[in-house]
């Protein structure tokens, strides 16, 4: 059985920077496992045979869907997603023609499945689309797709680009959830990144959100930006915490130019130095933490009676490409551009580029790229790194229990690859669990590392960010 007390709250972090450096090398986030990394080449047929083989009279599962909707009108030089940089109004119309299509034929293939339980729009900027796109987006998934009215329907926010006309208009048409983007509110870093953005346009949609019966708001932070300082993030999360967000989500900044192009606009010598960026890691956990935040795990805070917390203390929690997630086991379809997806046991991800998305819908086919369709193996190392990553603990049992293994005898070499972290005291490996202690939990990457058997193929380390 779960550890009740793992999940207590922490009043400080327990920061030991020796540790930090001897085991925070790069790794991945661990929204999937195996890593979208890992995905091979794939076409839509062998996805939609990969569908087709959730034969009705198995268990009906929930619905998860994502939208990735690219438009920018400007760029932000920290940013590492998948975005198109356009004014043109027009060129949103065209490529919600194309979304709409994948929409009905992706639904066509669903004979037997849950309603929907969670939504989410991503980007680039969704609010990029305007009004009547909004509109006519949500109308085309509703035409398709059962919609719980319970359900938790989220969207991506640049305040810069929205008002509190438009915020009325998304809870009207179903949002009740909302991430909106800060990263730093003083200016000079601001400027450094291409993203001014000033703290009252900020609060205008959130409390235009409250107004309207969003259930939650969510605040994104960057750490590690250009010019930033231990100070001048203090002053920032200050700043937040007037806003009252049920959630921040406080983000490593991971500067690789030699992968995403408008990051060699940042002057690399205005970076806080690797000392500097712990410094103000440290203290903007301290500062969270203080002001009354749990720590989720990763780069996530919640306030206690926020769902994620809740979930969390009760051993419910969850993480897919949305990050972390109230809802259990779930399948995520994925549309647009670059989306990536899971139904059954097959990831799938589509064209990366546009020209390739729409030539794929043009012939009436799904623009599916790339997947991979798990093994037993790949189900059990998700759960174990579900678990460490989630709720910083598992038991073996249910494990035992689900998968039909002998932990210790399936886990021998993981184990013993464990021992060093035993040492270092980040986490207890005890006759039926193991337990990440309070000082492990900024290293469970690290940690759940161990578990990811593609590892042990030497990936390239410059594939993933540094884990702090």
């Amino acid at each position: 059985m779960l550890h009740q007390n793992n999940a207590t709250v922490l009043k400080s972090l327990d920061f030991d920077r020796d540790l930090i450096s001897q085991h925070s090398g790069k790794g991945p986030r661990y929204t999937s496992y195996p890593t979208a990394d890992r995905f091979v080449a794939m076409d839509a047929q062998s996805y939609e045979k990969s569908v087709a083989k959730q034969q009705p009279g198995t268990a009906i599962k929930p619905l998860s869907l994502y939208f990735h909707l690219p438009f920018c009108n400007t760029i932000c030089y920290y940013c590492a997603c998948n975005k198109v940089i356009t004014k043109d109004q027009e060129k949103a119309d065209q490529y919600l023609d194309y979304l709409l299509k994948e929409i009905k034929i992706q639904a066509a293939l669903l004979t037997n499945r849950g309603r929907v339980s969670q939504l989410h729009f991503g980007g680039g900027t969704p609010t990029f689309l305007n009004d009547a796109q909004l509109v006519r987006l949500m109308e085309g998934i509703r035409s398709h797709f059962d919609l719980k009215p319970d359900g938790e329907f989220s969207i991506e926010i640049d305040p810069r680009k929205v008002n509190a006309a438009t915020v009325a208009l998304l809870g009207k048409i179903g949002f009740n959830r909302m991430s909106v983007g800060i990263q730093d509110f003083n200016l000079a870093v601001q400027q450094a990144v291409n993203r001014v953005q000033s703290e009252e346009e900020t609060r205008i949609v959130i409390e235009a959100a409250r107004a309207n019966g969003f259930k939650s708001v969510s605040i994104d932070l960057i750490y590690g930006l250009p010019l930033q300082s231990q100070t001048t993030m203090f002053q920032t999360i200050e700043r937040v915490l007037t806003l009252l967000p049920d959630r921040i989500a406080l983000y490593s900044y991971a500067h690789l130019p030699e992968r995403f192009k408008p990051q060699r606009r940042i002057d690399a010598g205005q970076l806080p130095s690797a000392e500097g960026k712990l410094d103000i890691l440290q203290s903007s956990v301290n500062q969270l933490l203080a002001a009354g935040y749990v720590y989720i795990g990763m780069d996530h805070f919640a306030l206690p009676n926020d769902a994620l917390a809740i979930a969390q203390r009760r051993g419910a929690l969850h993480r897919n490409f949305q990050g972390y997630s109230t809802h259990a086991d779930c399948d995520l379809m994925a549309f647009g551009v670059s989306a990536i997806g899971k139904v059954g046991r097959c990831y799938s991800q589509n064209a990366k580029d546009l020209i390739s998305y729409y030539a794929a819908l043009d012939q009436n086919n799904l623009p599916v790229e790339r997947g991979l369709s798990v093994t037993h193996d790949d189900l059990l190392r998700a759960a174990v790194i579900q678990s460490l990553m989630c709720q910083f603990e598992l038991n073996y049992q249910p494990l035992e229990l689900s998968y039909f293994v002998d932990f210790k005898s399936y886990f021998s070499e993981e184990l013993i690859l464990l021992s060093p972290y035993q040492a270092d005291g980040l986490v207890s490996v005890l006759d039926d669990s193991i337990v990440v202690s309070a000082k492990g939990r900024f290293l469970v990457r690290s940690i759940a590392m161990i578990f990811d058997r593609y590892l042990r193929h030497a990936a390239p380390a410059g594939r993933y960010s540094k884990l702090i």
